[in-house]
Order: C-alpha cells, then sequence, then structure tokens
C-alpha cells in the first residue's frame, strides 16, 4: 500500500466516525435515517477501495450487492417515515 491509501483509509475512518456520532446523537429519526444511509455509502467507497487495492473484482461485486440492499433498507425506512408522519403507524 502506498502513503495515498493511509489517507484515504484514514478519511474514510473519520467520516465513519462523524457518522456513527450523528447516528447515536440523533435527535430526530430522520436524522438517524440519513446517517444510516451515509454510513452505507462510506462503506461501500471502502469496498471499492479495497478493490482497487487488493486487486480484487470479488469486491466490486460484494459492493454492488452491498448497495442494492443499502437502497432497500432506505427505501423501508422512508416508507415507515412516512407512515409515522401521517399517523398511520
Amino acid at each position: 500500500m502506498e502513503w495515498i491509501d493511509y489517507v484515504v483509509f484514514s478519511l474514510m475512518g473519520l467520516g465513519v466516525l462523524f457518522t456513527v456520532a450523528r447516528f447515536i446523537i440523533g435527535p430526530k429519526l430522520s436524522d438517524r435515517v440519513v446517517s444510516l444511509d451515509t454510513f452505507n455509502m462510506i462503506i461501500i467507497g471502502v469496498i471499492a477501495l479495497l478493490s482497487l487495492t487488493f486487486d480484487s473484482d470479488l469486491y466490486l461485486d460484494i459492493a454492488i450487492v452491498y448497495s442494492i440492499l443499502a437502497f432497500l433498507e432506505t427505501i423501508v425506512f422512508a416508507r415507515y417515515l412516512e407512515g409515522k408522519n401521517n399517523g398511520n403507524n
């Protein structure tokens, strides 16, 4: 690994730290959903960088599957929040 890889992975780790802090602090449920979506996007970026670092296409397949699942997770939470705001619980 080159020095730039260490810098990029460190900055991504810092981003994960900030998103986890926003997830814990909140204060609203919508803030937590946005931080969870941001966390998922950072993890997808980390997986893509691992694919580049290890020169393996398998990691890209994992990133694609993870991104599809993260998108579905976001849709489910959005539908839940929409129902909660309408009073339909």
